[in-house]
């Protein structure tokens, strides 16, 4: 009998530690530095518990001449500062999918993937088809 309750004490551990690795992986709140340090994302509850992801901060030595964080656009003709750069994810297992990433850049949406890795890491992938480029983009401390 003591046996059966050891397993089921062991069973019970690894079902919590399952539930704690799968609520990170889904934690992809916050504020997050991009790859080339030049921006900003904070991603929040869009309203629906899903995540979405606006830029929240530009650094001004990236801008050309003349340019504000306040006074950027991207090619669309739109605002850097404030603009949705993600959203439309569902949920899944072990991560978020099914959403988008737009890249003010070249003025284009990928499909897009999001991962907490780490208390301190998200993995985003934008893939065009089965082609998938990630980055790591890395956590502001609070």
């Amino acid at each position: 009998m003591r046996s059966f309750g050891m397993a089921l004490g062991v069973l019970a551990l690894a079902a919590s530690v399952q539930a704690d690795t799968a609520s990170m992986n889904h934690n992809v709140f916050g504020v997050f530095v991009t790859p080339d340090g030049t921006s900003h994302i904070e991603i929040s509850d869009c309203g629906d518990g899903s995540p979405c992801g606006r830029i929240v901060w530009i650094d001004p030595a990236s801008l050309p001449e003349g340019e504000t964080p306040d006074t950027v656009e991207g090619r669309n003709g739109k605002l850097l500062m404030g603009m949705r750069l993600i959203e439309g994810f569902e949920r899944r297992k072990k991560d978020w999918r099914g959403g988008s990433i737009y890249d003010p850049e070249n003025d284009k949406i990928y499909a897009a993937r999001l991962k907490r890795l780490s208390g301190s890491e998200l993995q985003l992938k934008g893939c065009i088809g089965p082609i998938c480029q990630t980055q790591i983009w890395a956590a502001l401390a609070d």
